[in-house]
């Protein structure tokens, strides 16, 4: 038999779960409760984010390289420099926001992986971000980031993982 606010294994006659502290009225479910959305698919989120950054993080340095050769030595060859001049930084910018981006894509990706508590916020604002900047995969990700862990109820679900986790 299993409490029915935490999963625990309660026995017999046994009035207060010992883990969660619910009081035990009525039926007590033999069956283990259906894990939730959070945990059927936190772990597949951690890795989407960490491979998400991972092409983020080639494409920006792709992106910084091309700005720093390519329009670099458009300038020797009779290129007008007023165009040289404007992409190239602002091309390096874009690439290095890109790359900051994508650090943030990893640690958000090992934080769901490993259950932080801060990694839940981290990744809806980077889900969000993601929605106009990455079309169409980044839109991909982030509607499955939120409609993973936006949800009140995912709220509770993942700050019982954390603690779990803090437990273990």
């Amino acid at each position: 038999m299993f409490c029915d606010g935490c999963g625990t294994v309660v026995q017999p006659g046994q009035t207060y779960c010992s883990k969660c502290g619910k009081q035990i009225i009525g039926q007590i479910s033999f069956a283990q409760p259906l894990p939730g959305r959070v945990k059927e698919h936190v772990r597949l989120l951690g890795l989407f984010w960490l491979a998400f950054s991972a092409f983020n993080t080639i494409s920006s340095v792709v992106l910084y390289v091309l700005a720093n050769t390519l329009f670099a030595s458009y300038r020797h060859l009779g290129a007008p420099e007023a165009g040289t001049a404007f992409l190239r930084p602002l091309l390096s910018v874009v690439a290095i926001l890109l790359f900051a981006k994508a650090a943030l894509g990893f640690i958000a990706g090992w934080g769901l992986l490993q259950h932080e508590p801060w990694a839940r916020i981290i990744t809806l604002v980077l889900a969000f971000v993601s929605l106009f900047t990455n079309i169409p995969f980044g839109t991909a990700l982030g509607i499955y980031t939120m409609w993973v862990l936006l949800p009140s109820q995912s709220e509770d679900e993942y700050d019982r993982l954390v603690e779990a986790r803090a437990v273990a």
